[in-house]
């Protein structure tokens, strides 16, 4: 007989800039809002295990860090690798610069929509006015 396990449930929201804060407030009051409805409870958790630091957040690990510290949860790392001040700086770096990149990459394929709907072709237009 299989053993009944608790599961935890928790939200999950990111924002790219500070500028976008009011989204972060928004993405949770939604979540929050959702949760209710469907009747679950949103729990605090003890730890994260992950593999590598990169594949838990792109950049800015130690910030994230210390930040669930707050709330007395834990990141093991299972594969830490121990690199020098600078070694971190070049990892955020091209973490940074392979975001970016795919972004751009991806927008290529949306050329062709773009240009053949007429009323993202003028809302393009309207916010950059040649």
């Amino acid at each position: 007989m299989k053993k009944e396990i608790d599961r935890k449930i928790v939200i999950y929201t990111r924002m790219s800039t500070n500028n976008q804060r009011d989204d972060l407030i928004n993405q949770v009051r939604f979540l929050r809002n959702f949760e209710d409805a469907r009747g679950l409870i949103v729990d605090e958790f003890d730890s994260i295990v992950i593999t590598h630091k990169d594949r838990f957040i792109r950049f800015g690990y130690e910030w994230f860090e210390r930040f669930l510290g707050k709330f007395n949860t834990k990141i093991i790392v299972v594969n830490n690798e121990d690199l020098s001040p600078q070694e971190e700086l070049v990892q955020d770096i091209i973490s940074i610069l392979h975001v970016f990149s795919g972004r751009i990459y991806g927008m290529r394929k949306y050329k062709k929509k773009i240009r053949e709907d007429e009323d993202i072709a003028k809302s393009i237009q309207n916010r950059n006015p040649s």
